[in-house]
């Protein structure tokens, strides 16, 4: 079941966002998101772990169409206040979803695996559920910010103290052994304290910059491959009294039933 937001975690979380640096940071993550994700507007994508809002909104002003779940009830008061009726909210747990096979075309992580008890079974279930594509998003266990939010957590009670940082690695492993070699993809951001000056600001958006390890924010996209369950046919057949026929050949004799 994992950690679930109680009332004063939801408030704290969502006035994380209150501040202009916290905002461009939050800004950075939805961006990489989007921009792994590459959803076509109307498609189906679900947000699990949608927590108080932040990345349904997002995805939901991209012209998605969305659906958030989350165990908090806290958390899902605080997004019904962002999203009101343009988006189904469900209370639930990542590692057993609600919904049919392939009910969406995308799914996405966005902070949420680091909190939840099973990961690996939260994938699985994600992979049920979706179609196309699925993009994880997680702390990055290897940046300087992963280790400050731990050492702080030594000394202070954070949400952080409940939370399972991933390396890229990490991520990638647990990835593979829930659903197999798929194409997938991986880039990381926040890499500076904050993206306000024109030069960070560029440099957090280069390709280039983005492929390198140690970002504060990890986002990997795995497309999923369809895969189809095979059995072995058995057919009933007499044998038939007709006379042979002759092949395109001339040289290879059937008959109804079956080669000769």
């Amino acid at each position: 079941m994992g950690h679930i937001f109680n009332f004063h975690d939801a408030a704290a979380y969502d006035k994380w966002f209150d501040s202009q640096t916290n905002r461009s940071i939050a800004s950075l993550e939805v961006q990489l998101m989007l921009d792994m994700l590459k959803p076509l507007r109307t498609e189906s994508v679900l947000d699990v772990g949608c927590g108080t809002g932040c990345s349904l909104l997002a995805l939901l002003e991209t012209g998605l169409d969305a659906t958030g779940i989350d165990p908090s009830p806290y958390a899902l008061d605080i997004a019904y206040t962002k999203v009101k009726n343009r988006a189904d909210l469900y209370r639930g747990f990542a590692e057993d979803l609600p919904f049919e096979d392939n009910s969406f075309n995308h799914a996405c992580f966005f902070a949420t695996l680091e909190f939840v008890d099973n990961p690996q079974k939260a994938i699985q279930e994600a992979i049920r559920v979706t179609k196309d594509r699925i993009f994880f998003g997680v702390m990055n266990r290897y940046a300087i910010k992963g280790i400050e939010r731990r050492f702080k957590g030594i000394f202070t009670e954070t949400i952080f103290n409940k939370a399972r940082f991933f390396s890229i690695w990490e991520l990638k492993q647990l990835i593979r052994a829930s659903v197999g070699d798929v194409p997938m993809s991986w880039r990381t951001v926040c890499f500076f304290p904050t993206a306000s000056s024109k030069l960070t600001h560029r440099l957090e958006h280069s390709k280039l910059i983005q492929r390198f390890p140690f970002g504060a924010f990890v986002g990997v996209v795995i497309t999923l491959v369809p895969r189809f369950r095979t059995r072995p046919l058995t057919l009933k057949y007499s044998k038939s009294t007709a006379g042979p026929v002759r092949g395109f050949a001339g040289s290879t004799r059937l008959n109804y039933a079956g080669r000769k």
